[in-house]
């Protein structure tokens, strides 16, 4: 992907300005866009529990299928979490706590983690909450072999994209590490998600039995966990992507440069709630997703912004180490290459 860069003269602190105008919401449309993804969602659920009594071939198909509905209610729960869905910060809290249960994530722990996250992208002394691990180059020769195996293992698609997604929705969010461990309310967040989360779970298997669990549950979970993992990968994990340290560092240029435009189709662009237009969410993380679209329409510039496609998207994952030579994100062999 090439490193396209608006070609105005405006810099990524004044694109702040122009962004402003876009971030009310409308209670109308946010109630709309819930309800056509919570709607289908419940009865793609219902659908599926009747299905796996005589499929489960079709019960999983129609849980892949939902796995997409799920994965936009979790983009829902994003935009409350940055009081963008609702104008009413209470009413998108408590929505984004409800959608908390649904998609296994305790909302007020995340919320909490992804803010930091939008405080400190691309800041390379600063990494470690709500972020994908990245090393430099220089940092990934100092490990220990064993060391260098870890992270290999770690940044191996099979683990980011399928194992990763699974221990992080089912087991981590369970419990809030860290110094989320200090604070009552995030316990409250976590405890309270997961007694609902029981509750739910013991509901399913009264209804539907264990078949429930197993070809609907399960796959909705994890299909939705692993295609929102890799989204949020895409949207940082990228060649031209920007890292420096804090001296250097700069939180609009980091937003602007360091996220990514994620350039797809229209069916996918719906389901995953214009979260690809994550340059612009991050220099301004108050514009509702609907309006995301209105941004691009009207801000040619911001269009070819580190723009990738779906295809040129897959060469992301090869990609594993940041080079503060060539400031470009690398892969393991790219790396060697450039150390000899």
């Amino acid at each position: 992907m090439a490193d396209s860069r608006p070609t105005t003269n405006m810099s990524a602190r004044d694109w702040v300005q122009v962004l402003a105008k876009y971030r009310e919401p409308s209670t109308l449309r946010s109630s709309v866009e819930l309800a056509v993804s919570l709607v289908p969602f419940v009865l793609l659920w219902v659908i599926a529990v009747w299905v796996a009594q005589y499929s489960y071939l079709g019960a999983l198909a129609i849980s892949a299928l939902n796995g997409l509905f799920l994965l936009r209610l979790f983009c829902i729960q994003h935009d409350c979490g940055h009081g963008s869905f609702f104008g009413n910060r209470t009413l998108s809290d408590w929505i984004g706590r409800g959608l908390g249960v649904v998609t296994l994530t305790p909302y007020d722990v995340w919320r909490r983690t992804h803010s930091i996250h939008h405080s400190h992208a691309g800041d390379l002394d600063k990494r470690g909450i709500g972020d994908v691990m990245t090393l430099t180059v220089e940092e990934y020769h100092q490990r220990t072999p064993f060391g260098r195996f870890l992270y290999r293992a770690y940044r191996h698609p099979l683990v980011m994209f399928g194992l990763g997604p699974t221990y992080l929705f089912l087991l981590q969010n369970r419990i809030p590490f860290g110094q989320m461990q200090r604070e009552r309310k995030y316990w409250i967040s976590a405890m309270g998600t997961n007694l609902a989360v029981v509750a739910i779970l013991a509901m399913i298997i009264y209804v539907g039995g264990f078949a429930a669990l197993f070809l609907v549950f399960l796959p909705t979970t994890l299909i939705a966990a692993s295609i929102g993992v890799w989204l949020f990968y895409v949207q940082h994990q990228f060649e031209t992507t920007e890292w420096d340290h804090t001296e250097n560092w700069q939180i609009h240029d980091a937003a602007l440069h360091g996220s990514s435009h994620y350039d797809l189709p229209p069916i996918l662009r719906w389901f995953t709630a214009n979260i690809g237009i994550h340059h612009v969410h991050h220099l301004y993380a108050r514009i509702p997703f609907y309006r995301l679209p209105e941004v691009l329409r009207d801000h040619q510039d911001l269009v070819d912004c580190s723009r990738m496609t779906l295809l040129q998207s897959f060469n992301c994952a090869s990609l594993n180490l940041w080079d503060e030579k060539t400031r470009r994100l690398v892969s393991f062999a790219n790396a060697r290459r450039t150390t000899a």
